[in-house]
């Protein structure tokens, strides 16, 4: 269970009464106010784009700049800095000639970048190795937000802004909630897509949030299962928002390209049930593993190649289907000509799992238990009594409170009050949002502690390299020049060149390895000089 992951949430952001308020500089608004706030007496430090490359394929080639639509450059370019292991010298001409082209950019104290991505909000957590941390960390994104928010509407010389922790507007566009997953680089791509594939189509029957219409623009009336189902247009491809594919082919690791690739999945909801965020990552990391076990020896890969025979005849008008398929007793038709429901394709994911784990031996850690435990309970009880998992599976949730109101009221689902319902249920304020009175009833099951969560917004995961880029920027702020997944770029006051600190391997910097360093530098040239630099 133990992985590099972690997840990306792109925020609804609103004006009250200002329906074509422009979205960027909302976003800038909520992105600059939280800087202003927080890291009050720190430097504002840029984001370091040197290693990063959205354009480069892992199907092994690179789209050239020119042909690419302006959404996919993510990018911007910057003096590159020299490879290798130690503090690197950096000319500080060079670099304070660059400006981040983004609105605003803020790197936080927990190890996370709060920056405007296009015409959202987005939070992009830090790195952790489990489950269990991901949604805590994801969680605390949502209090980040909210405390920008409130920040907002105290401040009379700004906008009020509605923030929403969903994947549509209602209106026909999607924005994103992407999970990242290092994989071992020893797995060939065209494997990890064949293999991986049917298992997205179908998690969906537990990780989706539910939405009011069918169709981009809700054009159809009715309820599914995902927010970003109508929006999947593509198996296979390197954009993200344009014909948006199952499988993302951008080949940017944040990390030793020798080592690691990272699987950007795209595909995925926002989702506010905790558990259903837990399951999203952890089985997903599961199944990466055994996916792994194929190209080890033994008993295992041959278990892991059995998922071959999963294969979908049209993957992309089933994931349609399958959100579509409320019932969860539509038949998709596999390759070898068989037709299976989305809950018989996850059984058998899952009975391979448990499989390879038993051909492996050794015993489980607690999490990868929980997980294997908690997907064959929801397994069986999807398929005989749905409703008996509305604490645990967002789209059962939200649908059972929509039920209650179309019968209370005789509405039909193309009933407005029905989307701005659908809306309401992801609003991050607690007063507003539907998701937060049912979790304040003790209607949703919860898998972290309030105190926990306030936690993580202050304080990086400890077991990654987040812990040193979160603690270096909560102790060395100002003497931070600019900073990214892989590197801190500390500007130390008397120098005549800037720092970089790479960090290739996401499990170095951890506390264990670099939090007694860290306790013993009372400022950034100590630690440099501690570091060899």
């Amino acid at each position: 269970m133990r992985r590099v992951m972690g997840i990306e949430t792109e925020y609804g952001v609103l004006q009250p009464g200002r329906p074509l308020a422009n979205p960027m500089l909302l976003s800038s608004h909520v992105v600059a106010v939280h800087a202003t706030a927080r890291e009050a007496g720190r430097s504002r430090a840029r984001w370091d784009y040197d290693d990063e490359d959205p354009l480069h394929d892992a199907r092994g080639y690179h789209l050239q700049r020119a042909s690419a639509h302006p959404s996919m450059l993510t990018d911007s370019p910057t003096v590159p800095a020299p490879s290798g292991d130690g503090p690197q010298e950096m000319p500080r001409s060079d670099v304070e000639e660059y400006e981040d082209p983004g609105a605003a950019n803020v790197i936080l104290t927990n190890g996370a970048r709060l920056y405007v991505d296009h015409a959202h909000p987005e939070y992009s957590s830090p790195e952790v190795t489990t489950p269990l941390d991901a949604v805590r960390w994801d969680r605390a994104g949502e209090l980040v937000m909210l405390e920008s928010v409130r920040r907002l509407a105290a401040t009379p010389a700004l906008p009020d802004v509605t923030l929403y922790k969903n994947n549509v507007d209602g209106k026909g566009a999607t924005y994103g909630t992407h999970e990242n997953y290092l994989v071992d680089r020893a797995v060939p791509f065209s494997d990890l897509v064949a293999r991986l594939t049917p298992f997205l189509v179908t998690r969906q029957v537990f990780t989706g949030a539910g939405r009011v219409g069918l169709g981009q623009r809700g054009e159809h009336s009715g309820f599914q299962l995902s927010q970003r189902a109508d929006y999947i247009e593509a198996e296979v491809g390197l954009e993200t928002t344009l014909r948006r594919p199952i499988v993302n082919t951008r080949d940017e690791p944040h990390a030793d390209p020798a080592r690691w690739r990272r699987l950007h999945v795209i595909i995925g909801d926002a989702t506010m049930l905790e558990v259903a965020t837990y399951l999203r990552l952890g089985t997903t990391s599961l199944v990466l593993w055994l996916v792994e076990q194929a190209e080890a020896g033994g008993r295992a890969r041959t278990i892991a190649q059995t998922v071959d025979r999963l294969a979908l005849r049209d993957p992309v008008q089933a994931v349609h289907r399958v959100s579509h398929d409320v019932s969860l007793t539509e038949r998709l038709e596999l390759v070898d000509g068989r037709r299976l429901t989305a809950l018989e394709i996850q059984a058998e994911y899952l009975a391979a799992v448990r499989a390879a784990l038993d051909a492996v031996g050794g015993s489980l850690d607690e999490q990868t238990s929980d997980v294997l435990d908690r997907w064959e309970s929801l397994l069986r009880r999807l398929g005989d009594e749905p409703a008996s998992c509305a604490r645990e599976v967002e789209w059962l949730a939200k649908l059972r409170l929509l039920d209650g109101m179309r019968r209370r009221d005789h509405l039909a689902w193309d009933h407005p009050r029905l989307a701005a319902v659908d809306l309401q249920w992801s609003d991050v304020r607690p007063e507003r949002g539907l998701y937060h009175r049912l979790a304040a009833a003790g209607a949703v099951d919860l898998l972290v502690t309030p105190e926990q969560v306030e936690d993580a917004v202050q304080h990086p995961p400890q077991d990654t390299r987040a812990y040193f880029r979160g603690e270096a920027v909560a102790r060395y702020g100002a003497q931070i020049s600019a900073a990214s997944w892989d590197s801190v770029v500390f500007d130390v006051p008397g120098t005549q060149t800037l720092q970089r600190v790479p960090m290739r391997d996401p499990l170095r910097g951890t506390r264990a390895h670099v939090g007694e360093l860290l306790d013993r530098s009372p400022d950034a040239r100590s630690l440099l000089a501690a570091l060899g630099g």
